[in-house]
């Protein structure tokens, strides 16, 4: 897509801080430089989001996030964030479909995990409305 800034950083018109390649996916670093090591995952092929990714690149995006995630465990991290928006009311502000990896030690003082307010609906209502059969 012409105007998407993570395929410019695929195509090498944008610089970026390499991570991860293979024929499917990109990984670098985030310019957000909000936490040390925070990670971006894309597929090489442009999809907006979750909603309409192929399944082969889907499933290769969620093994490199897996890999990167594992080697960066060896390195050291405790853990990891894995963070993912689909849509505006989701928050998401790059449409191209992209995983954020946020490496983390234990007791680094980030709260990145999202703190919501119990809603008291009727969770045997809401199953029945959300279920998925085969």
């Amino acid at each position: 897509m012409d105007n998407c800034i993570f395929c410019k950083i695929i195509k090498g018109e944008i610089p970026s801080y390499k991570i991860y390649e293979d024929e499917k996916v990109y990984a670098f670093l985030d310019i957000s430089d909000d936490m040390t090591g925070h990670t971006l995952v894309i597929p090489k092929k442009h999809s907006r989001n979750i909603f309409d990714t192929d399944k082969e690149y889907l499933e290769a995006v969620i093994c490199a996030v897996q890999k990167i995630a594992k080697h960066y465990k060896e390195l050291g991290y405790d853990g990891v964030n894995i963070l993912n928006a689909n849509e505006p009311c989701a928050e998401q502000s790059v449409f191209h479909l992209h995983f954020h990896i946020l490496p983390r030690k234990n007791n680094d003082g980030k709260h990145v995990y999202p703190v919501l307010e119990k809603q008291n609906n009727n969770l045997e209502e809401v199953a029945k409305v959300l279920k998925l059969d085969k």
